[in-house]
């Protein structure tokens, strides 16, 4: 073996063949990939094989789809039958609800450019007349995907691999890590077959790697323990049985009937697909385990738990009304083993947290779909520094460091029950919840709040009637304006005529400070840095040029910053800045990042009145003119008193309104709280949440993190030009400037259905020609219509030009308007008193 390699991918399952095809593909030389045991003894081996397009995440989509176009290729170039039946994938509907939610998941496959076509109840029956359809409301079709043999996928790509000069090595264990400043040390251990089980011999060797991808599916917990840090991915059982042959399937193929497609009644949670004249039925029911907490067990290799048919009876006798003739069929075999899950269900894919060149892999439900995808676009990631679509969803530390076992389990179970649950794009999951809570959170609660979780967090969405159940909000989901609708429209209506309070207290929150921290940000931020006293809204970019991070940043003293950044991505941001700090601590000089995010409560006071209501509050030698544009301009922050509590106020509102940020002592907030509630009372203060938040920031074409902003677009792009200051140098700078302008972010007004608004997944269109996509979406109140954002053409994206949005399957007229369509000269924003 070699001692020493570019590369070193540990494990032999599909997903890490394809990294190590993929890594040998874009270039590199010296990669070796380890298994512990045989390639494909792992999840891999026991997988039905599926390769559904289906999934609401745009990243994840784009890698399903190059896995889906990629698999057909192996067999030229290796000359390994990968098995892929390209059968297609039939997924029914059983009421017009799930017909909506695949309406909205096309959306996002249109925007891709994945095929797909629609089929009402008696086509499905022309087509299939096994298949009972009378209770149908219709279905998707996917003609171009199917199902593959995954033994047979992963030794093609293990051959390609080899082909282009990786090295596999089997029967070899990863037995520690240890990071020397330039490489990884990696112990490995000689595995040997004795009485049926796999154990450690006495032969050792190091390896050094200059990096390391680890793709060791349901081994994960034992992967963390050696690299000390925390993945939550932790196998669930998952089921599936394959029936004996079926005379009316058999007789209907004899007929010269081709195979029927994957059949995946989602109502019903199952999928079935033809199997040597029978079928396979893969249930994904309530209650299903999660096994190997803390570690595969040394014992198990290639084996399965015992199966459980109580617990998928109901999924079986909704298979048997689905297809009929399935009742007199007897069980042939069945298959009960372990799949690694992750909290939201999405893999773990891209750099850990805290260590260098070390890179996860790992938490694939899907492992066989989304191989050859996670392969191609992490080996861009590693090669390129960048790939080509924004990977920050399946990034692994968009789960902070504050999770634990109890959490990932609670989480990854609910993660597999919720495969067939409707995707309401409004959903909020229950497990595992509350736990990250602000002190007002009772208060907020009692005043009808409903809740959504951020980074564990509980923040409000909107607040719902007093006397609300439990299981108001579940209700209230819609793939159309839900039963929050008018509770939103509401608080957006209070804050563009009066005044609402926002808990925003789960913003990320760090503090820079040290001889460095200020030639540091400099060049780490795309804007130039304010001066004390002042804020100003800046970006970090990655190395290809795009954007990394967004900040508020408040300059409290010469050599000391407040960062605010987005709530869902603390870990996520502290990560990229605390390595960004190491690599430039001996240029610009030394400085501490301090996380104080639970340290301070935030509360988002915004309005045309919320001047006066902190007037009422403010403990000044000078309260007439402490709160005017002379003492306390727009786009300033002081230290203030309200009441008895110290905090810094920023002058500053995502709402686009007159406003404050109020960071508050977290202790505090309970009483900050209760003395603003009562000094906005005369004023028609209003408690907001989140989804009313979200529509206002769109009249005023406020870019978000994770929408609008991402690693696909640079800043230049998303119309951010104010904030990049060119006369200066920065990370990223010349990376962005050699990328130019391949789309424009624009604000959109929609006339859309009456009772639906954008989400953001929409494609647009100008005639016939996909023109882009958008990437949030709302209601107005300032327009009494829909409003959207999202990305075209440059040359769609002049003010005026008039495109159409895709939603529910027809096509609506929407136009680009000017940015910041509410208020564009700021005049409220600014207003003096």
């Amino acid at each position: 073996m070699k001692s020493h390699v570019k590369a070193l991918v540990v494990g032999g399952g599909a997903v890490g063949t394809s990294i190590a095809y993929h890594l040998a593909k874009a270039g590199w030389q010296d990669v070796v990939l380890l298994e512990r045991d045989e390639l494909t003894s792992g999840s891999t081996w026991h997988a039905a094989g599926l390769l559904p397009y289906f999934n609401m995440s745009y990243a994840t989509t784009w890698i399903h789809d190059y896995s889906i176009k990629f698999y057909k290729t192996l067999e030229e170039e290796t000359g390994l039958n990968a098995g892929f039946s390209v059968v297609g994938n039939l997924r029914m509907a059983g009421s017009k609800e799930r017909m909506d939610e695949y309406m909205l998941y096309a959306a996002t496959a249109e925007t891709v450019g994945v095929p797909f076509e629609w089929l009402t109840p008696s086509q499905v029956k022309e087509r299939y007349p096994l298949v009972h359809t009378d209770d149908l409301h219709g279905a998707i079709f996917h003609p171009t995907d199917g199902y593959i043999n995954p033994a047979d996928v992963t030794m093609a790509m293990a051959k390609g691999a080899r082909q282009r000069g990786v090295t596999i090595e089997r029967k070899w264990q990863v037995d520690g890590y240890e990071w020397t400043g330039s490489a990884w040390k990696v112990t490995l251990t000689r595995m040997a077959e004795k009485g049926g089980n796999l154990l450690p011999t006495e032969e050792r060797q190091v390896i050094e790697a200059e990096h390391v991808v680890t793709a060791t599916g349901n081994h994960s917990q034992r992967t963390a323990r050696m690299l000390g840090i925390k993945i939550p991915a932790i196998p669930v059982e998952h089921q599936y049985i394959v029936t004996e042959p079926d005379p009316a399937l058999q007789k209907w193929r004899s007929e010269g009937n081709g195979e029927h497609p994957v059949l995946r009644d989602a109502d019903a949670k199952w999928y079935v697909r033809e199997e040597r004249g029978g079928w396979i039925l893969g249930p994904y029911e309530r209650n299903a385990p999660a096994r190997f907490s803390y570690g595969v067990p040394d014992s198990f290799r290639a084996d399965l738990f015992p199966l459980d048919l109580e617990r998928i009876e109901a999924e079986y006798m909704s298979f048997i009304h689905r297809i009929p003739s399935s009742e007199e069929v007897g069980l042939k075999d069945d298959f009960n083993g372990p799949i690694c899950y992750t909290p939201d269900g999405n893999p773990l894919i891209g750099p850990a947290p805290g260590l260098r060149n070390m890179w996860l892999a790992e938490g694939f439900s899907f492992g066989i779909t989304a191989a050859g995808g996670a392969g191609h676009y992490l080996a861009q990631m590693m090669v390129e520094g960048e790939a080509e679509i924004d990977m920050a969803s399946l990034d692994p530390k968009r789960f902070g460091s504050w999770i634990t076992t109890d959490w990932s389990i609670a989480k990854d179970e609910e993660a597999y029950e919720h495969v067939y649950i409707l995707h309401h794009p409004d959903e909020e999951r229950p497990a595992a919840r509350p736990l990250r809570t602000a002190p007002c959170y009772d208060r907020l609660k009692a005043r009808g709040a409903q809740f959504g979780a951020v980074n564990g967090f509980e923040r409000p969405n909107y607040f719902g009637p007093l006397d609300a159940d439990d299981r108001f909000d579940e209700h209230a989901r819609s793939f159309r304006r839900g039963g929050w609708y008018d509770y939103a429209k509401a608080e957006a209506e209070a804050v563009r005529g009066a005044a609402g309070l926002i808990d925003a207290s789960a913003f990320a929150k760090h503090v820079l400070k040290g001889p460095g921290a200020a030639a540091f940000l400099d060049w780490f931020t795309t804007n130039r840095l304010p001066k004390v006293g002042r804020i100003n809204l800046t970006y970090a970019l990655t190395d290809a040029g795009t954007v990394r991070t967004e900040y508020t940043i408040v300059r409290q003293a010469e050599d000391q910053f407040y960062l605010v950044s987005a709530g869902g991505v603390a870990d996520y941001d502290r990560d990229f800045l605390t390595k960004a700090m190491e690599d430039k601590a001996a240029e610009f000089g030394p400085m501490v990042l301090q996380d104080v995010t639970t340290q301070y409560g935030t509360f988002a006071l915004a309005g045309p009145k919320s001047r006066d209501i902190l007037a009422n509050l403010l403990r000044d030698a000078d309260p007439e003119g402490a709160l005017g544009n002379k003492r306390f301009p727009w786009l300033s922050a002081r230290e203030i008193e309200l009441g008895m509590v110290p905090l810094m106020a920023i002058r500053v509102a995502y709402t686009g309104e007159l406003g404050w940020e109020l960071h508050h002592p977290i202790e505090m907030q309970n009483h900050l709280f209760d003395r603003l509630m009562e000094a906005g009372e005369p004023h028609g203060l209003k408690l907001v949440g989140m989804r009313a938040q979200n529509w206002l920031r769109q009249e005023k074409s406020y870019r978000a993190f994770g929408t609008e902003l991402g690693r696909d677009a640079t800043p230049l792009e998303a119309g951010l030009e104010r904030f990049v200051d060119q006369g200066k140098a920065y990370r990223g700078k010349e990376a962005m400037e050699a990328t130019g302008i391949r789309s424009k972010c624009v604000t959109l007004l929609v006339d859309g259905p009456g009772d639906a608004d954008p989400w953001g997944r929409e494609a647009l269109f100008s005639g016939d020609e996909r023109a882009g996509r958008m990437t949030s979406g709302g209601y107005s109140v300032a327009f009494g219509k829909s409003i959207g954002m999202g990305y075209v053409r440059p040359d769609m994206a002049k003010v005026g030009t008039k495109l159409k949005v895709r939603m529910f399957r027809e096509l609506y007229d929407a136009e680009v308007v000017e940015d910041s369509p509410y208020d564009p000269k700021n005049e409220h924003i600014r207003a003096d008193g």
